[in-house]
């Protein structure tokens, strides 16, 4: 006869073991595997247009995720620093700061990424017309580094305030008693208050790491082959809107739900530290 070795620990700890055993399995990654797998089945089921379409896109793809990638990175860093400067007590850098994050969050994001690839670049080259400065006049900016930085430059402003959120719901005590030590605010702030704010924001964190995913979209209007440009020139040349904006949908998904997944264990990580 078998005898369950979770029988013999007391109840509450019982629980605790089998609440942790179902844990290790993420049963999310269900979906992404169904999600994985129903691409593949269009892909072999029905080569023309679903194959043909995945091989169109997939440097689309490829595009979105380097942006997606390369943008978050700049974005928790500039987000940090902004954050701080929220939190300054010197007027002049807090009212900064301020309004750059009251500007940023009133303009919408696809305005932001046009102006940073059409205005900037023609003010630019005004600048050096009026200056005579060859350089500006001939400046021909990279498309995809100015979709990246007007991403970066946008998205900064909102996660300047999950930052700022997350700093402020550590217990003023802990920067007191850290201070009581000899840490100078900086210190304090590096070695203390930051290292525990990072943990209560990384739920808002990972939703603006998926936002950021899906808002790539909107470089498309700057014509940077991503995946919805791809998507779009495939569906002009083919005419076939159903097949191709399912596909595109469910690559997104793929994208999406595996971002969740990296933030998802981040969290846990973090709970197990705790």
């Amino acid at each position: 006869m078998s005898i369950n070795p979770l029988s013999a620990l007391p109840a509450s700890v019982a629980s605790a073991a089998r609440t942790a055993k179902n844990e290790r399995f993420d049963r999310w990654w269900i979906m992404v595997a169904a999600v994985v797998a129903l691409v593949l089945l269009l892909i072999t089921l029905k080569p023309d247009p679903y194959k043909n379409l995945f091989l169109f896109v997939r440097d689309g793809v490829w595009r979105t995720t380097y942006i997606t990638i390369i943008s978050f990175v700049l974005v928790i860093v500039f987000g940090l620093f902004v954050g701080l400067a929220r939190l300054s007590k010197h007027k002049v850098i807090r009212g900064i700061a301020t309004v750059y994050v009251e500007i940023i969050r009133g303009i919408p994001m696809m305005v932001q990424i046009i102006y940073w690839a059409f205005a900037l670049p023609a003010i630019i080259q005004e600048m050096g017309s009026a200056w005579n400065i060859p350089s500006f006049m001939e400046y021909r900016p990279d498309g995809i580094v100015m979709a990246i930085f007007g991403l970066t430059f946008g998205y900064s402003a909102y996660m300047s305030e999950v930052y700022r959120a997350g700093i402020q719901s550590i217990s003023k005590g802990q920067m007191e008693a850290a201070r009581s030590l000899g840490m100078t605010y900086v210190q304090a702030m590096r070695y203390i208050i930051v290292p525990q704010a990072v943990r209560v924001i990384l739920p808002p964190m990972g939703n603006e790491l998926i936002t950021l995913l899906k808002d790539t979209a909107l470089v498309s209007a700057v014509a940077i082959p991503e995946l919805t440009r791809r998507g779009r020139e495939f569906s002009s040349a083919n005419f076939n809107p159903i097949e191709t904006w399912t596909m595109v949908a469910l690559l997104y998904l793929v994208m999406t739900l595996l971002a969740t997944r990296l933030v998802a264990y981040l969290e846990k990580m973090a709970r197990y530290e705790r």
